[in-house]
């Protein structure tokens, strides 16, 4: 399993400024973005609402903290989380896919003074709403984070899974020997049975 990336999930969570108390939305629950949740949640977070169009990696994000989940495609997310915040919106909003939609939808959830952290890779311009930008004048914050490396940084979050605190063990949802690695390439390389992370064993 590779940890580079899930790594980009924790860094979008500490980029978020996550406080103590906060509500946060977490856009995308794919290993990033359920990383990200974990994070939230290790960060202090009262509520973490999670958003993907897949039931079953909704399902893993209640495992890592999610409070509540939204399925886009059986529901208006944007609607659905101002009303759980009471028209409020969330101190924080994580996008973790890379499209204009879900960058989107995360910035029309904020409330004036919150952070959009984007962990995503966006292939074409991004366009900002005026509307959900309040004309430039709701003092939101948006960062983008390149996953941190370092040592001493691996050690902390080496740390967090040690302790016990967060079970990613949830993100591995298929093993294969390592004499079938082409097989759990060809898997992963186009998505098929709900994979999210692949462990390769030796035998």
């Amino acid at each position: 399993m590779t940890f580079a990336r899930t790594r980009d999930g924790f860094a979008g969570a500490e980029a978020a400024n996550i406080r103590i108390g906060d509500i946060v939305a977490v856009f995308a629950q794919g290993p990033i973005g359920l990383c990200a949740t974990a994070g939230a949640k290790l960060r202090g977070a009262s509520m973490i609402i999670a958003v993907d169009g897949v039931n079953e990696r909704l399902n893993i994000s209640r495992k890592l903290g999610a409070d509540v989940t939204l399925n886009f495609r059986e529901c208006d997310v944007v609607g659905e989380i101002l009303k759980i915040t009471g028209g409020r919106g969330v101190d924080a909003a994580i996008e973790a896919l890379g499209l204009q939609s879900t960058f989107e939808s995360a910035l029309r959830v904020l409330k004036p003074g919150g952070t959009l952290s984007s962990l995503g890779v966006y292939s074409s311009d991004l366009t900002i709403p005026l509307g959900a930008f309040h004309a430039g004048l709701g003092d939101n914050r948006i960062v983008t984070s390149l996953c941190p490396g370092g040592k001493e940084r691996m050690r902390r979050l080496l740390n967090v899974v040690a302790s016990g605190r967060v079970d990613l063990g949830a993100l591995v949802t298929h093993t294969y020997r390592l004499d079938d690695i082409v097989v759990a390439y060809d898997l992963f390389a186009n998505q098929r049975d709900g994979v999210l992370k692949v462990a390769i064993k030796p035998s």
